[in-house]
């Protein structure tokens, strides 16, 4: 615990909990940018701008958790290299390292009691190709750094054994009112089958709890005592590109016979997702639009076997899950939601009177807390211009004390506001996104601009917080060295409600690319974009959509950064290199986002950069890893090939072996943003640097434990 300033706070009286199961109408932010900023809203002075190794180094320590007693603190931090797991006596500040690796990477803890806790490896700073997935396993130590148990193996021992097929469990939570006993989910009797255990943590036996599987099961939702007493089950289909019927069965215990109560026909708008059992452990929480744009939490009455009040609902953005939890009673007391911003709200009142009294103490900043049964919480603290702060809070002597940062070299003064503003498409929608402009600008300044694309596409990739994504960290980045930087989400992108996802489909190439011209259009008249000095980039989709822009939309953008690219659609779709070729599913849901009807791939032709290349009017940076499975390595051959017979052929070519899709070693990712930062200054960028900037590896210190840069 390297920071021990502390500070009183005023009296927080000891909540009341209360089972009053209100409903929670999240708002909507009343201010939605409309126009640049105003000189009153342009920001300070900026500070000497961080190395790039600051920015794409992963947090120091990670996932801090307090025992169910209050007097311990788990965190994974870096020791001998790499992320290993220790813990810290909050009573006696004394820590201990309880794990030694050295070539894995502590990935996740959770306890099991306050002696006991349970975790899995993984490998970070290391490339993402094949062997970057041979951690997994589940393993058990007490706090003390004895009685280490290995409950299931990694990936890389089951590969030296080579074993039929991967065996993975997966931890779920303590068995209710046992320290020595945990529920996992395994697929241990069959490759296809998902089953719940009960697994001793001193001897390492497993007691199956899902003998009687009602069908296919999909997933198992299990009460507030831990017994799975609900399944979702899909129909079977004889054409695996089709989408089944589902039904959701239930149980009242363990050894009752399981009764349907809920059938749903294919594609029907209206069906719901179980989520959590309701605090009277009959009722059920679910997910459903219930004639809405957007999903909301509800509550399902299981006796009248209908939808009945809302329990949190937002207008512009989905609430699926969220839910937080009393860990001591194992029921839903709240909900978070990460909108423009990040909101939680809580269903009982003295959890929230403890929310509103932090959130008084960090006044534009969003905070969570984990209450331990003890006088302590651990409570995070974070904006979207600090990193994430972890403090330790005693009730009994009203103190707050800081006890960690993610990250020790990044200030505030380093990261700049997130901006959210709503993204007018030219036929009507309005898609919530994001904007960032350097920390001294000034009002009336026209800037060089870059719209980074989020990858999937169905994937909501960005979210208020610092450095928490790859198009925030990229964004932050830029905006450090001078750019303004746009992250505009765009039809199909999912969590934005019906209309806007289903706006996207067969329209990829199409009005997905008005979307991503759309954003640079809105930054030009907001006045701070230079028309003449807009870049576009991405990486997966937003490698595709780079590409395509150098194709289509050269008389918007001036240059075009594309990595992890798809090139060619028809051979994304029908090569065996892809992590998906065996899925029949996924090659079809591909083929409704293209708007492909049988083997009639014109559509997908038709909008497949390499088979354009000839038009190509851009400069062009193109980056890839040569293990990458999602985009192999053809898709960007065939698009360099196609360039260079063009005549037109890439001006920066990056591919780095041993990496998959996105790059994990951090010397790669450094790499990756100088290059990309020496691009964009020769297109679009400023015309000299500040005087001690630094891009390379020499300025700052170098972190032990690191990540990957991920592009969906």
């Amino acid at each position: 615990m390297p920071r021990h300033d502390s500070r009183s706070v005023r009296p927080l009286s000891r909540p009341h909990w209360l089972a009053c199961g209100l409903a929670v109408l999240l708002h909507a932010a009343p201010l939605w940018a409309a126009d640049a900023p105003t000189q009153a809203q342009a920001q300070t002075a900026p500070a000497a701008p961080l190395p790039v190794r600051a920015y794409v180094e992963p947090p120091r320590f990670a996932q801090p958790s307090i025992s169910p007693d209050g007097r311990y603190l788990a965190v994974l931090a870096p020791v001998g290299g790499r992320r290993n797991l220790m813990v810290v006596d909050l009573q006696t500040r004394e820590g201990k390292v309880l794990t030694g690796q050295t070539d894995f990477d502590v990935v996740n803890l959770n306890w099991v009691g306050s002696d006991r806790l349970v975790f899995s490896l993984g490998r970070l700073n290391s490339p993402t190709g094949p062997e970057s997935g041979d951690g997994g396993g589940l393993f058990t130590i007490r706090r003390d750094g004895k009685d280490f148990r290995k409950l299931s193996p990694t990936l890389r021992e089951q590969l030296a054994r080579m074993e039929g097929y991967f065996r993975r469990m997966s931890y779920l939570m303590p068995v209710p009112g046992s320290e020595n006993e945990i529920l996992v989910n395994s697929n241990f009797r069959s490759a296809k089958v998902q089953d719940i255990y009960r697994v001793n943590l001193d001897n390492g036996e497993k007691k199956l709890l899902t003998f009687d599987q009602p069908g296919d099961v999909q997933g198992w939702l299990l009460d507030p005592q831990g017994v799975p007493r609900l399944a979702m089950v899909v129909d079977k289909v004889d054409d695996p590109r089709e989408f089944g019927g589902a039904k959701v069965m239930l149980r009242a215990a363990i050894d009752a016979p399981w009764q349907v109560l809920a059938r749903f026909e294919p594609d029907e708008r209206q069906r719901w997702r179980p989520v959590a059992f309701a605090e009277n452990g009959k009722d059920l929480i679910v997910a459903t639009r219930h004639g809405q744009d957007t999903t909301g939490l509800y509550r399902y009455d299981v006796a009248a076997g209908k939808v009945a009040e809302p329990l949190a609902v937002h207008p512009r953005y989905d609430i699926s899950g969220g839910l937080l939890y009393d860990t001591k009673i194992h029921q839903a007391v709240g909900v978070a939601i990460a909108d423009e911003r990040y909101q939680v709200a809580y269903f009982d009142a003295g959890y929230a009177q403890l929310q509103a009294q932090f959130e008084g103490l960090f006044p534009g900043k969003a905070v969570r807390f984990e209450k331990s049964a003890g006088a302590r919480s651990l409570v995070t603290v974070w904006s979207d211009r600090s990193v994430p702060t972890f403090y330790i809070f005693d009730a009994e002597k009203k103190t707050l004390e800081e006890a960690l940062r993610a990250r020790d070299e990044v200030e505030e003064e380093h990261l700049v506001t997130m901006r959210p503003f709503l993204l007018k498409t030219r036929d009507g929608l309005e898609i919530p996104s994001y904007y960032f402009l350097p920390a001294n600008y000034q009002p009336g300044q026209r800037l060089p601009t870059v719209v980074h694309v989020h990858g999937g596409p169905q994937v909501r990739a960005d979210t208020w917080g610092a450095l928490n994504s790859f198009g925030v960290l990229e964004a932050q980045l830029l905006a450090s060295r001078g750019y303004a930087v746009v992250l505009p989400n765009y039809r199909v992108t999912p969590g934005l409600g019906q209309k806007i996802y289903r706006a996207g489909f067969g329209e990829v190439g199409r009005k997905l690319s008005d979307d991503h011209e759309d954003a640079a259009h809105w930054a030009v008249a907001q006045g701070f974009a230079d028309a003449k000095r807009v870049c576009i980039s991405g990486a997966s989709y937003g490698g595709y959509a780079a590409l395509w822009a150098s194709i289509r939309s050269a008389d918007v953008f001036k240059c075009a950064v594309a990595g992890l690219v798809v090139s060619d659609m028809k051979l994304q779709l029908t090569s065996n290199r892809t992590d998906f070729s065996g899925s029949e599913s996924a090659v079809a849901e591909w083929k409704r986002l293209l708007g492909v009807v049988g083997d009639d791939w014109a559509r997908a032709q038709e909008v497949s950069p390499a088979l354009h290349a000839e038009r190509s009017k851009l400069p062009l940076m193109i980056y890839a890893g040569d293990a990458d499975r999602r985009t192999p390595l053809e898709q960007t051959k065939a698009m360099l090939n196609a360039l260079s017979q063009a005549g037109k052929p890439a001006e920066v070519v990056m591919i780095k072996a041993g990496e998959g899709h996105g790059y994990g070693k951090v010397e790669n990712n450094v790499e990756l943003y100088t290059r990309m930062l020496e691009f964009l200054d020769r297109h679009i960028g400023p015309a000299s640097r500040a005087s001690g900037q630094a891009t390379g590896v020499g300025a700052g210190a170098v972190g032990a434990a690191a990540g990957a840069v991920v592009a969906n």
